[in-house]
């Protein structure tokens, strides 16, 4: 299955849950690009090559990566892609080589979001960065915060409650960087939706809903598929 939606539309979160519900791993392109080249498979080596003389790694790769992938005993039951495809040329290349085996995707999760509420969502992230944890200025603001004069939040106050760490905003979390994120996102993106909606497997989630409610959506969907 894929979730598709836009910079903070919530698949982070919904994603960790779905694979705890499912109990079927959640593969990043990222992640699995590391793991082959540390590996040094066939087609990590030939990842590793590329990346070393500063090329972007083509599709073709990218495929053998997962292909290999989704062979591994965690993936028998299913799994979920994170950031790929990006593309309807990649999207093509993914059917194609799950037909080989028999496969295909089987649904697809769409999360919808107001644009405004993406933004503010975005812009009042703060991120541990040694854990990864999230906190927002609105939604979960650490114990820690004080705000300024202009109902800002001190940078120097914003901290993790768990360990004391400055916080700190990604450089692409402000609404400068969000438009050009949410431009690519409905230019490249939102075609693979309408490509599989002719399937009849996307299920569209009110992502701009409270976590809960998403969630309650997102699992009633998860079972009628």
């Amino acid at each position: 299955m894929m979730v598709f939606g836009a910079p903070g539309a919530g698949k982070g979160t919904q994603g960790a849950k779905i694979v705890d519900t499912l109990d079927i791993p959640q593969l990043s392109t990222g992640d699995m690009l590391r793991e082959a080249v540390a590996a040094g498979t066939e087609v990590g080596k030939q990842a590793k090559a590329v990346m070393a003389s500063g090329g972007l790694v083509s599709d073709e790769i990218v495929i053998g990566i997962i292909a290999d992938r989704i062979k591994e005993p965690d993936c028998s039951k299913g799994f979920i892609l994170d950031g790929f495809p990006r593309t309807v040329a990649q999207t093509m290349a993914l059917d194609e080589m799950l037909a080989k085996t028999g496969e295909a995707v089987s649904l697809v999760m769409g999360f919808e979001v107001d644009p405004a509420v993406l933004e503010e969502r975005i812009c009042g992230r703060w991120i541990d960065k040694g854990s990864g944890r999230s906190f927002h200025m609105k939604f979960c603001p650490p114990k820690s915060m004080e705000l300024g004069p202009e109902g800002k939040p001190l940078p120097e106050s914003m901290k993790d409650d768990q360990t004391g760490a400055l916080l700190h905003q990604r450089p692409d979390d402000t609404a400068e960087a969000l438009k050009k994120r949410l431009d690519g996102y409905n230019s490249q993106t939102v075609p693979i939706l309408a490509h599989y909606m002719q399937k009849g497997i996307v299920k569209t989630i009110d992502g701009g809903a409270q976590i809960d409610e998403v969630w309650n959506e997102v699992s009633a969907k998860l079972v009628s598929k």
